[in-house]
């Protein structure tokens, strides 16, 4: 299979400093990059504009976390499956279900909390609201795999959908809690409703550019274990234990700024903090996409993760704005590097025909990191002081530090040899430490 990414004149190697310019040059690359955009920006608009809304209607910050909680545990579970499904029957098959039943839950979502609902059956229905969130930054780093397959672009290509998600959570939350605050409680989670609807409907049309089902996936040899599950892969299952606590980090950070926000009379500060949070991972995934790394992926990601726990560790301390920004900005500028290192360590550790499940496996971490976080963060600020949630972006990241220092050898990616149409091709190796 010849490759798809194109240069400035046919035939020219690819560079040894890949950057943005030529990633965004691949040919059909904007066919799925501006869909997808807009699809999972809906995704960062959800878990705020339920705790807003359900904070606003029963007036505790424990419940309204319970409720995003369940929604968060359910994406998690669900997640895997949908990636499962998406890998042996396509993309458009999961995304056309998915993105109607995620925009009916979501409107019974909203009017069983603004008819004050028993908080039983807003748990109810924040089972079917999680459990559909379409799955679109893993659809497209899957289709960035097609595209560039054994590209040294596909590093670039992490960093550049970790901006991508990044962005979304800096107009996401700012988005839902202007709607929340200045419009009603409930406009959030029914514009997160309709974007989803009309985004998943536009991505879900660009067929031409998602992966092979079938026998057609096991492009680079691996069609005889097309149905084994990315969970199987051990680095896989040390990644999951990482994006659980970068997920403790968004949860926790959600929560508590809302709470720190309100607690000095200021609501509508929480958008421009969380917003300042997701600007430092945002600008630090440019950069991050921008250097030409020499060090190992897994050494990159111990580091990176162990700085992200460091600065998560002052969050508590924070007694003022411009303290609790600038600490913000830092946690921030930590997680994307070790967001791009695990996505990166991805492709190779799982075989093409599972990527997909493994991105969502992973996506589905942070989701259920970030519900587990929701929810002690929110039962901590009732029940203790102001700012004590901010302890659990500390703890959830500390713990999975540890964890994954002690299991790093389990990140040893694989180098597979392949036959391309061109002659004979094979994979980059990975430096390993």
């Amino acid at each position: 299979m010849a490759s798809t990414v194109t240069s400035e004149s046919p035939g020219t190697p690819v560079s040894s400093r890949p950057g943005y310019g030529q990633l965004l040059r691949t040919r059909g690359a904007w066919t799925f990059l501006l869909p997808g955009f807009a699809a999972r920006q809906p995704f960062a608009m959800l878990t705020i504009s339920i705790v807003l809304l359900v904070q606003h209607t029963t007036g505790s910050y424990g419940a309204a976390g319970a409720v995003a909680a369940v929604t968060g545990v359910s994406l998690a579970l669900f997640a895997p499956f949908t990636g499962r499904l998406a890998d042996r029957h396509g993309q458009r098959a999961v995304l056309l279900p998915g993105v109607l039943v995620h925009t009916l839950a979501g409107l019974s979502l909203t009017a069983l909390a603004l008819a004050d609902a028993p908080l039983w059956a807003l748990f109810v229905a924040a089972v079917p609201t999680g459990a559909s969130v379409p799955q679109v930054g893993p659809m497209v780093r899957a289709r960035w795999g097609v595209k560039l397959q054994d590209s040294p672009l596909m590093t670039t290509a992490a960093a550049f959908e970790s901006v991508t998600d990044e962005l979304t959570f800096v107009f996401g939350p700012l988005l839902a809690t202007a709607l929340c605050t200045a419009v009603d409680p409930a406009a959030g989670l029914l514009t997160e409703a309709a974007l989803t609807l009309v985004g998943g409907l536009l991505f879900a049309a660009q067929c031409g550019t998602q992966p092979a089902v079938g026998a057609d996936a096991g492009v680079d040899g691996h069609a005889r274990v097309k149905h084994a599950s990315a969970l199987s892969v051990p680095g896989v299952r040390v990644l999951i234990v990482a994006f659980l606590g970068i997920g403790a980090v968004f949860g926790g950070m959600q929560v508590s700024l809302a709470a720190f926000s309100e607690s000095i009379g200021e609501p509508g500060l929480n958008g421009v903090l969380y917003g300042t949070f997701a600007a430092g991972n945002m600008l630090s995934g440019v950069v991050c996409g921008a250097i030409a790394w020499k060090v190992a992926p897994r050494r990159r990601l111990v580091v990176s993760y162990a700085a992200l726990g460091l600065a998560a560790s002052g969050l508590w301390a924070a007694q003022s704005v411009v303290v609790l920004a600038g600490i913000g900005l830092l946690v921030g500028v930590c997680i994307a590097p070790a967001l791009i290192t695990g996505y990166t360590l991805v492709d190779g550790l799982v075989p093409a025909g599972a990527r997909t499940e493994a991105f969502t496996w992973l996506t589905g971490a942070v989701a259920l990191g970030q519900a587990a976080a929701v929810t002690v963060a929110g039962q901590m600020e009732d029940r203790l002081w102001d700012g004590a949630g901010f302890l659990v972006p500390m703890g959830g990241t500390l713990l999975a530090l540890a964890t994954l220092v002690t299991l790093r050898s389990r990140l040893s990616t694989r180098v597979v040899s392949r036959t391309v149409a061109r002659g004979v091709g094979h994979r980059v190796p990975v430096a390993v430490d």
